[in-house]
């Protein structure tokens, strides 16, 4: 691509006692079931980091290269960014040990949970942060096992140049249709890949639309089939998955989620502030010109602003 990303325009305003007191500015694509462009705002073919958005498609990476997990449970959590609740440290634990690894063999820093019941039951436990907690233990766990299945180095698993994360690189620029513009850190220590929000719309379409039996296939069912493995008890992917039938969803960092339908389309999109109030009622805004309708987007549609401990406001896509 070569391009550097331009930033966005307006997506959402921060609405309070009827002043507009903010503006989130971001860029998103909706592209239909044939990957055309539907609607488009801000820069949506400069390259992005899309962070944890990127984690479906370097799942289909680790099984092809071998990765030897049978059981759609385990397919999800490799996809995950976990809140790290109780059920998913006790199944990332149950991964490592298959393997004869403790999760010290895991790069990923040592964290508290993200969810906050998860949070605050382990401090009042007495726990601290851990390898495992950190949501991005289901996919470290998962890059060992696909070394060890592979006959690659387990040491430096998390290096751009090991041969694990040139297959990865290598999945992503196929589903996309893009070339990787940079390879930076991500927030685990693993690479993060750049491209642009409509080549991850475009990967997403393509999860979403694959035929039974095949790679991709398996890990979009694997997600939707356990989307609290995916995200957590109440994360908004999870919820997305669970409330709009078919439907994959991914959120990443910085802003970023990408979703799919099949035969309906995908939806790209970036918040420049990095603020995950905005990422949602943005995203039902692109949902809905795509024709998706469910309970659970109309609880998204605006996320409120509390005075008092009462709402008085709301975070609304003017997009």
């Amino acid at each position: 691509m070569g391009k550097t990303y331009e930033g966005g325009v307006p997506l959402a305003e921060v609405v309070r006692s009827g002043f507009v007191e903010g503006v989130h500015r971001g860029s998103v694509v909706v592209l239909d079931a044939t990957g055309a462009p539907v609607a488009e705002a801000g820069d949506s073919t400069s390259p992005i980091f899309p962070r944890s958005s990127n984690k479906p498609m370097q799942a289909v990476g680790m099984l092809r290269a071998g990765l030897p997990l049978t059981d759609q449970t385990d397919v999800a959590l490799v996809s995950a960014s976990h809140a790290g609740e109780e059920f998913h440290v006790e199944r990332v634990t149950a991964l490592l040990r298959r393997a004869g690894l403790t999760e010290e063999a895991l790069h990923c820093p040592p964290d508290l949970p993200a969810g906050d019941a998860a949070r605050e039951a382990v401090l009042r436990a007495g726990g601290g942060p851990r390898r495992i907690q950190m949501n991005c233990s289901g996919k470290h766990t998962g890059m060992l096992l696909t070394c060890l299945a592979a006959g690659w180095p387990v040491n430096g698993y998390w290096r751009p140049e090991h041969p694990l994360q040139q297959r990865l690189t290598a999945t992503v620029e196929e589903f996309t249709g893009e070339s990787v513009a940079a390879v930076g850190v991500d927030g685990c220590g693993a690479p993060v890949l750049a491209v642009s929000l409509t080549g991850l719309a475009r990967a997403y379409l393509r999860l979403v639309s694959a035929e039974t039996g095949t790679v991709e296939r398996t890990v979009a069912d694997a997600m939707r089939a356990y989307p609290e493995l995916v995200g957590g008890t109440q994360a908004d992917d999870t919820r997305l998955m669970r409330g709009v039938p078919g439907l994959l969803a991914k959120v990443g960092a910085e802003g970023v989620i990408a979703a799919a339908v099949p035969e309906v389309g995908a939806v790209a999109l970036k918040i420049d502030d990095g603020a995950g109030r905005a990422r949602m009622p943005v995203l039902v805004s692109a949902l809905r010109r795509l024709g998706v309708e469910a309970p659970v987007l109309a609880e998204y549609a605006e996320a409120p602003l509390l005075g008092g401990g009462l709402p008085v406001g709301a975070v609304r896509p003017v997009w």
